[in-house]
């Protein structure tokens, strides 16, 4: 069995404050650095101990370096940085895995379950809203990995992530580690978190794989609706886009891809 995991921070255990996902405050952000890591490696050692024979992770955050490397078991590889194309936090995802992984995912620009809640760019974007429905990084990327066939079997995050999971596929096992309250959290103990991740591989990779593809449509409606109308307008120039609002950019297209490769080039 081949395995494909992709990791971000503002959804790891306990954390709750921008500084803590910033590397250029090692005093606030080398902890969640380390719980990251510890999240990743239990999820990769429940995958190997269940017959997971290869493992890809996309380390998804920010300046996609903040894995510890050797802390991690040795069949692992990592995708460190950033290529620059369409898929993203799922770069080298393609349809010779057999299951996804998505951990310390966080809840999606204007929702209130994560202080730190953003899509993709929190300087940029008010919301990503696609057929109508406000979606996350998990929906955008999961949605890839379902054009693939690949289904996302497990997600850790905060809890609102986690309910909003449960409303695309409710098969899809989640993790909750933490809960946002205004602009604080409660979080679960770390320890706990990296118990309860190597249980939920177990129960992911036993399942129908299959079950946990996401619903798909016929076409796509994406709307990027910015903080600045002055982004909406250059993003408006893309072709086939149209600016529907002083702050809201569209694109249409059938085919999930061609969505991402809109948000890519967008802004």
């Amino acid at each position: 069995m081949k395995l494909y995991i992709s990791a971000d921070i503002e959804g790891i255990t306990g954390i709750g404050h921008w500084d803590e996902t910033d590397k250029k405050a090692p005093g606030d952000y080398t902890p969640f650095q380390e719980q990251m890591t510890a999240e990743v490696a239990a999820v990769c050692e429940a995958a190997i101990s269940q017959g997971v024979e290869e493992i890809l992770v996309k380390d998804a955050h920010d300046s996609g370096r903040n894995l510890i490397l050797d802390r991690l078991p040795e069949i692992v590889k990592v995708v460190r940085g950033w290529a620059g194309n369409p898929s993203s936090m799922v770069q080298e995802l393609d349809n010779s895995f057999d299951a996804a992984m998505f951990i310390g995912y966080h809840s999606r620009a204007g929702a209130g379950s994560n202080p730190l809640s953003h899509t993709l760019s929190g300087s940029m974007l008010a919301s990503i809203n696609i057929n109508g429905k406000d979606v996350s990084e998990f929906y955008l990327h999961a949605m890839l990995a379902t054009r693939l066939k690949v289904p996302v079997v497990l997600v850790s995050g905060d809890r609102g992530l986690c309910d909003e999971v449960a409303e695309w596929n409710a098969n899809i096992r989640t993790v909750p580690v933490l809960e946002g309250i205004g602009n604080s959290v409660v979080t679960i103990h770390p320890r706990k978190a990296v118990r309860l991740l190597h249980e939920a591989v177990r129960d992911a990779l036993n399942g129908d794989l299959a079950d946990c593809l996401l619903p798909t449509a016929d076409r796509y409606t994406i709307r990027l609706n910015f903080k600045r109308h002055q982004d909406a307008y250059r993003a408006s120039w893309y072709p086939g886009a149209k600016l529907e609002a002083p702050t809201t950019a569209s694109y249409e297209h059938d085919d999930f891809f061609e969505i991402m490769r809109f948000i890519m080039l967008a802004f």
